[in-house]
């Protein structure tokens, strides 16, 4: 109880803008249910759940007052795992195409604004992630790290919308989801939509990433 009432304190703002953009997300959705009388768009629902999981990760590590190097590194691997679901949901505009197109606009309101709250709670998560590590490993090239895990989301987000596999199956069915890694790295022409993929949505997101720091700095000035 203490750890939430830290972080309401410590993250009022954020948190505030965080719910807003999840509250107009929810609404939005639920207006487009009554109007098409489709739940067909509730698993963004879900989808949102697990943007908020490495954004909770970094949050409760912030909360921590001795973070030890082992706990950081754990709390990392984790959040590393789960990171992808946040941006993953810009890709479920594609199923835009199946929807009413007499409410077209509405389709695309909804998934758009739950694609931009998942794109800010995944540029706040990373933001906080590059403080931690930081505060414990001054010496690593901290914007390199970021550009590498930028297009490893890009890979993970591919691994989930094309041949899809979840951040649970690291763990449930480790077996396949490598060996898939490993065909695509061992056979990279033969698995070239993989890389466009990679390369074009990891530039999607470093770019999202250097405006959203830029402002979020010119804000603080």
């Amino acid at each position: 109880m203490s750890i939430i009432k830290k972080v309401i304190q410590t993250q009022f703002k954020t948190l505030s803008l965080i719910s807003v953009a999840l509250v107009f997300s929810v609404v939005s959705l639920m207006v487009r249910i009554k109007l098409n009388k489709s739940f067909f768009f509730l698993f963004l629902i879900w989808n949102v759940f697990l943007a908020i999981i490495p954004y909770a990760v970094t949050m409760y590590l912030s909360t921590k007052q001795n973070l030890s190097k082992l706990t950081l590194g754990i709390g990392f691997l984790v959040w590393l795992a789960f990171l992808p679901n946040a941006p993953y949901i810009v890709t479920d505009l594609i199923h835009i195409r199946v929807g009413n197109d007499s409410l077209i606009w509405l389709d695309v309101l909804v998934v758009l604004s739950f694609a931009l709250s998942g794109l800010f709670l995944f540029y706040l998560s990373i933001i906080d992630m590059q403080r931690l590590i930081k505060l414990n490993f001054e010496k690593l090239p901290l914007k390199a790290i970021t550009t590498v895990i930028l297009f490893l989301c890009g890979f993970g987000v591919y691994l989930g919308r094309f041949l899809r596999y979840n951040s649970w199956e690291i763990i449930s069915g480790p077996q396949l989801l490598f060996k898939d890694i490993v065909n695509i790295f061992i056979a990279p022409f033969q698995h070239y939509e993989a890389w466009l993929f990679t390369i074009g949505f990891g530039m999607f997101l470093v770019v999202g990433f250097w405006l959203f720091r830029n402002l979020n700095t010119l804000e603080s000035n």
